[in-house]
């Protein structure tokens, strides 16, 4: 499974969000330089974001978004899923009709492994990404970065 830009890009700029909303709004324009991301994306993703009730925007001078609740709250999985992120990694999308309109072989195998992946993301909260982003001090956190913060907090609960 290949997690696309968009997905990554949200889940980016959700854990800049958490990095940066101190005392006022943070503005798309701010994330968009921190994070090279097309300011046009990043408009296109928050849309889905505030509609998802994961972010508020606030309007005027001064204004733009605030995480919609507690960063302990905010999952991956639910960022994920506001962008229309699939986390599937079976040919049929889940639909049971891998080969010609059946389930493949291999079929059930995949099915668990997307669970998987979906009960992964579902266990790191933005607090979680937080903490390990300060933990590793990063004051910029890229797409790329991002996948490394989720493997390593893999790694670190396969050690525990």
């Amino acid at each position: 499974m290949k997690l696309t830009t968009k997905g990554r890009y949200a889940v980016t700029a959700m854990l800049d969000l958490t990095l940066n909303d101190k005392a006022k709004p943070v503005s798309l324009a701010d994330i968009s330089a921190r994070q090279d991301i097309s300011l046009s994306y990043l408009e296109q993703l928050f849309s889905k974001l505030r509609k998802s009730n994961l972010v508020v925007s606030m309007r005027g001078p001064g204004g733009g978004y605030r995480l919609k609740g507690e960063a302990k709250d905010i999952v991956v999985a639910d960022i994920i899923a506001a962008v229309d992120e699939n986390i599937d990694v079976t040919r049929c999308a889940g639909r049971n009709a891998c080969n010609s309109g059946k389930p493949c072989l291999s079929h059930d195998l995949w099915m668990d492994l997307s669970e998987q992946i979906r009960v992964f993301l579902a266990d790191i909260s933005l607090e979680d990404m937080k903490e390990r982003a300060a933990s590793v001090k990063h004051k910029c956190i890229d797409s790329d970065q991002v996948g490394q913060l989720i493997d390593g907090n893999l790694l670190n609960r396969k050690e525990s």
